[in-house]
């Protein structure tokens, strides 16, 4: 987001003079030197507060996030994920990395999973569902849940695009066994880059920071020879990170306040247009705001508005769209022997999976005829060029629209030159 100003530098400079900016302020067997400011440790505990859960551990980037939340719950070799077609390329790319296979699901017009197909692509290697709210949009997660919880798999929540949206009331992030959340210039609230794993579990938390922390336990104060349950990696989130997202998150009301007024008010305007919908929202109280999706009846006359808006179909929409993933389909893995496609956890289980463009035929009808506009969210890999940012007012809002409904409403109605045309040559 843009609204970086002097409380996100007064925490900067707090933590610049206290001279520590590893996330750790402990010299070995020694207190706490009164200079560390503790900001993760701080930052941890506001958004587990936030999002009613007991344990958070801050990170890196949202990739982190959601590899440390997989490897955290224990899903690895032999283990099948089921994630939708149309999400960031992150997750489906931290499911290879945990050495897990992703099993591509369609999307419904919530733009999210499909419980139907989710429910027909589960196998008896089937291990953890990821639920991904696009764009700030909660999924289906009463109905993912009790998929879930039937066949006994974990529910995992990307919820790298929607902190601060809600499900019935509660967080997302902090219904399923694991969340995780990214705060990079794209999202709600931000730190340059980040994320965030959040869960109720004690154990999964321990896990978690494990990994992300080289095996250590929890809040480390020293070496702790013998103390690591298994190897892990470096994702640890700094103090300077921590210092920008404090301030965000205290400004997290009045950024939600303002997207939620905005959306409505830009919807308000366009609505009613001869054949335009708009994504369905499975809890319209808890959505985000950040983007305003509309349908329209066919890919050609989605294109031909979209092109004079200088947008485009979020089906063009770059590494967020399945079929554009060409390392995935091809299985583009760091070595010649393609693991985790061809071990032999996977294989020696029966598993054998292909990838190919069409693959989702709904997903691909939908996401063809289908336009984002963006509200809070200005991000060409989302497709999103046309629309207002976080620091328009209704007034940008009111003008946008009133463009929108003017090209949109010109096609729709067969007044477009070029529709003309072709109606005539019939």
């Amino acid at each position: 987001m843009e609204l970086i100003g002097e409380e996100e530098i007064q925490e900067v400079l707090e933590v610049l003079r206290g001279g520590y900016l590893f996330r750790y302020g402990i010299s070995l067997g020694a207190d706490v030197d009164p200079r560390f400011k503790g900001k993760v440790y701080e930052v941890e505990r506001a958004v587990a507060d936030y999002c009613g859960v007991r344990y958070a551990v801050a990170v890196n980037s949202g990739t982190s996030a959601l590899l440390t939340a997989l490897c955290g719950l224990g899903v690895g070799p032999g283990d099948e994920v089921i994630v939708p077609g149309y999400t960031f390329i992150a997750s489906i790319s931290s499911i290879i990395y945990a050495r897990a296979i992703p099993v591509l699901a369609e999307v419904d017009r919530t733009f999210n999973l499909d419980p139907a197909d989710v429910r027909a692509k589960i196998t008896p290697r089937t291990r953890a569902i990821l639920a991904v709210h696009m764009m700030g949009n909660p999924a289906r997660l009463a109905e993912l849940k009790a998929i879930a919880d039937e066949h006994g798999l974990l529910l995992i929540e990307d919820a790298a695009q929607a902190f601060g949206a809600s499900y019935k009331g509660r967080p997302v992030g902090s219904i399923g066994h694991a969340g995780a959340f990214s705060f990079n210039v794209y999202k709600t609230i931000t730190s340059g880059d980040g994320g965030m794993v959040v869960t109720d579990d004690e154990n999964v938390y321990r896990r978690c920071f494990a990994f992300h922390d080289q095996g250590h336990s929890p809040l480390r104060t020293g070496v702790e020879i013998g103390r690591r349950p298994f190897v892990g990696l470096d994702f640890r989130f700094t103090e300077l990170q921590a210092a920008v997202l404090l301030p965000q998150l205290r400004k997290l009301p009045r950024i939600l306040s303002h997207l939620r007024a905005n959306k409505a008010r830009f919807k308000e305007r366009i609505a009613g247009l001869p054949g335009l919908e708009f994504r369905e929202l499975p809890d319209p109280d808890g959505d985000l705001a950040t983007m305003l999706t509309v349908i329209l009846p066919t890919e050609e006359l989605a294109r031909r508005i979209a092109g004079e808006l200088g947008t485009k179909v979020v089906a063009d929409a770059g590494w967020h769209v399945y079929s554009n993933m060409e390392q995935i389909l091809e299985q583009r893995t760091i070595t010649p022997e393609q693991c985790p496609f061809t071990c032999s956890p996977y294989t020696g289980r029966g598993g054998q999976m292909r990838y190919w463009k069409g693959m989702l035929p709904q997903t691909d009808a939908l996401l063809a005829r289908s336009i984002n506009i963006g509200i809070g969210v200005s991000d060409p890999g989302l497709g999103s060029a046309f629309g207002v940012t976080m620091r328009d007012g209704l007034e940008e809002v009111e003008e946008r629209a009133a463009r929108f409904r003017e090209v949109a409403g010109r096609h729709l109605t067969g007044r477009h030159p070029a529709a003309a045309g072709r109606g005539a040559e019939r």
